[in-house]
């Protein structure tokens, strides 16, 4: 079965490492910070201008405090408040050691397309800055689009965020991962078939699962 939305961002909370700095895109990447991560400390960075930000609070939220997609968030302690100069300082001046992205599509080279479909309204923000400027990129996105139609594209047809910028992808179906600039799927979801990820993926792939309790 596919992977919910608090599912996949469980799973790619586990493959954060300890002491990560990692900023987290708008979409389903926010569902981060409230995922556990024992005896591993993450520092997320929002790109508005937080850094060290928690799950959601229990009681009333502070409107002032939000994510990147105004939702509520808590701040923990030795969280930093500062101003978009600083936060893009830190996106362009490879402070981050992840950013988390939602997609539109990738390309099986790792071309990125996330911020405007074409005849939609645009909506730039800082993907751009923060797609070259972090050490890493990760996707976190569902495996096809709404119609239907891959997103692990042979090559993007949307305007590109950035090129050859991905690192790996989190889908509600599986995980690949780029390596010398070819795709290769590394997990797949709990009951989710070989075949079934083939049929919903255009782009071209090799397999080489990761032996380390990966779904049977």
């Amino acid at each position: 079965m596919p992977l919910l939305r608090t599912e996949l961002a469980r799973r790619v909370a586990g493959d954060l490492e300890d002491g990560w700095c990692v900023n987290v895109g708008i979409g389903a990447p926010l569902l981060l910070p409230g995922q556990p991560t024992p005896g591993k400390e993450i520092l997320y960075h929002c790109e508005h201008g937080l850094l060290g930000v928690g799950p959601p609070p229990e009681g009333e939220p502070d409107p002032d405090i939000t994510d990147a997609g105004k939702n509520p968030v808590t701040l923990l302690a030795g969280a930093a408040a500062f101003d978009s100069s600083v936060s893009f300082a830190i996106a362009r001046g490879g402070r981050l050691d992840l950013c988390v992205l939602g997609a539109l599509q990738v390309g099986e080279h790792g071309d990125l397309a996330n911020w405007l479909v074409p005849g939609g309204n645009p909506g730039v923000g800082g993907a751009m800055d923060l797609a070259v400027g972090a050490r890493r990129v990760w996707v976190m996105m569902n495996h096809v689009d709404k119609q239907g139609n891959a997103k692990l594209r042979k090559a993007c047809t949307f305007p590109l965020t950035g090129v050859g910028v991905v690192d790996r992808v989190y889908t509600d179906l599986a995980v690949f991962e780029f390596t010398g600039g070819a795709l290769t799927l590394r997990e797949r979801a709990p009951g989710v078939g070989l075949e079934e990820i083939a049929a919903r993926t255009e782009a071209t792939y090799t397999v080489d699962l990761w032996n380390r309790g990966a779904a049977a």
